[in-house]
């Protein structure tokens, strides 16, 4: 059986729904599904007065946190953090940078990766904070498994490097079902793929 491992960052919540649809879809197609949220590195003070933060970091704290042996588990990760000035957010940079062992000993690579984001406007930062989530897994030497246009709900959601979920000005848009379907897609092409380089 595959082993997908789902790791992502989310501050108010868009991440975290994001997650549960793409495990959903990593179980339907018959892979063993891992889901690891990063672990906040701001204090709860700090974002006190923001209830959908402290309501996704409440149902959230006491989960498992993922660490970098659940990408050494998986033959299959996919990766998400919301873009901050188009670029991923600081905890999930903080915890891709405590990588630094299992690269050196080339436990990262030879994995398929794929990744999404989100940000408050469309264009604020999805694509190049993609790129630099992919640049990353170049450096761990594993295979990215990009969407593409390989499928013809690509050009409903329009972006061919991941999936990208637009949060709206007040930060409160629920996934679209175009978003829904892409991570579905997404998801299922990751495990194809890599079940195809293991078999």
């Amino acid at each position: 059986m595959t082993k997908l491992a789902i790791i992502y960052y989310s501050a108010t919540g868009h991440g975290t729904e994001m997650a549960k649809v793409a495990a959903a879809a990593g179980q339907a197609a018959g892979a063993e599904v891992r889901v690891r949220h990063v672990a906040e590195t701001a204090d709860p003070s700090t974002f006190a007065e923001n209830p959908a933060w402290t309501a996704n970091y409440e149902a959230t704290k006491d989960l498992p946190a993922a660490t970098g042996d659940d990408i050494v588990w998986a033959d299959a990760v996919i990766l998400g953090a919301p873009t901050r000035y188009s670029t991923p957010a600081a905890p999930y940079q903080t915890f891709i940078n405590g990588l630094g062992g299992l690269w050196a000993e080339g436990k990262l690579a030879n994995k398929v990766y794929a990744a999404w984001t989100s940000s408050q406007t469309l264009h604020g930062g999805q694509e190049t904070t993609l790129q630099q989530m992919y640049q990353q897994v170049m450096h761990f030497g594993g295979i990215i498994a990009a969407p593409g246009y390989t499928d013809g709900l690509k050009f409903v959601d329009g972006n061919p490097y991941g999936v990208g979920h637009v949060t709206g000005a007040n930060n409160t848009d629920e996934l679209s079902d175009a978003t829904k379907n892409a991570l579905e897609h997404m998801t299922k092409r990751v495990v194809d793929i890599a079940t195809k380089l293991n078999s």
